[in-house]
């Protein structure tokens, strides 16, 4: 497998604010686990009038000390990443108690298939304003370019911070873990496009919702399409092998990691494989169920 340069090295303490850079503060809440790693971390940008990036979950003491990192100043925006209930819940108190407005895609997305192995969906929040790609979003001595990133949900955005040429990455590129593509609402097809968006852009610096900062990201990027791109060979080679069912490749695959993440893993393959449907790569007796869905490799390279 391609070896990605992860990041994991990082200080804090849960509920204390830190200024992690300049104009840039963070919360980080005590829900640490398998996929928020330590905690989702709440941005604060600016001085006075400020922009909260990713409230987090709806947990009275992240509450309560965001809300302290906030005494004297005015919240004007409040940004969402994405509507996992690890981003967006705090939103509805924090708006109630500033009477900010809430900014971002749009509602989760509706239908089955929901992932209850990382984490359900938001379907409280609705933005207060609809964001598009490449919206701009100002206010007091900051402003954000909205970044339209599908593939971990269909409705993530990143945020350049553009005085900084800083992006909020939320879920979509993380240090410390690849991200989990779980279908019908991921989608592997538009995460990967979405990956190569951002190598056309000349952001300096990620900030996570989860884990510490990317200081080099393009390389890091690069990494995880590569890979994305390894996983897929690895599937043909399973495929070529007459491993057809999602849960031996996982076994295959993921012999590395621990049994309870293989439910995560078996999402990403998932993933994975109905990319390389769309392409041609494979086919399936029964598209879109995760087992027992026999797959046939149909190019060989």
């Amino acid at each position: 497998m391609t070896d990605i340069p992860f990041l994991r090295d990082i200080e804090f303490e849960p509920g204390v604010v830190d200024e992690v850079a300049p104009n840039i503060r963070r919360v980080i809440a005590a829900n640490p686990g398998p996929f928020t790693y330590t905690g989702t971390g709440t941005y604060i940008i600016g001085k006075g009038n400020v922009a909260v990036i990713d409230p987090g979950p709806l947990d009275d003491d992240h509450i309560a000390a965001l809300q302290k990192a906030l005494e004297g100043e005015t919240v004007t925006h409040i940004l969402i990443t994405h509507t996992h209930m690890d981003h967006s819940p705090a939103a509805a108190p924090l708006k109630k108690a500033t009477g900010a407005k809430t900014y971002g895609f749009g509602p989760h997305a509706g239908g089955g298939g929901e992932n209850t192995v990382e984490h359900g969906g938001d379907r409280d929040f609705v933005p207060d304003v609809t964001l598009n790609h490449g919206d701009i979003i100002e206010g007091d001595g900051w402003s954000f370019e909205a970044i339209h990133t599908p593939g971990h949900t269909s409705n993530h955005m990143c945020f350049c911070y553009r005085e900084a040429k800083t992006l909020f990455t939320g879920d979509h590129v993380m240090g410390w873990s690849t991200s989990v593509i779980s279908p019908p609402d991921g989608n592997m097809t538009n995460y990967m496009a979405s990956l190569r968006l951002l190598l056309d852009r000349d952001d300096e610096v990620y900030w996570p919702t989860h884990g510490p900062a990317i200081t080099d990201p393009k390389p890091f990027v690069e990494a995880f399409i590569a890979h994305r791109e390894a996983r897929e060979e690895q599937i043909m080679f399973c495929l070529k092998t007459d491993i057809r069912y999602i849960s031996s490749m996982v076994k295959a695959m993921y012999h590395d990691v621990p049994e309870y993440l293989h439910p995560a893993a078996a999402l990403s393959v998932q993933a994975h494989l109905d990319h390389m449907i769309e392409t041609g790569r494979v086919v399936s007796s029964s598209p879109g169920y995760i087992s027992p869905t026999l797959y046939t490799a149909v190019t060989q390279r």
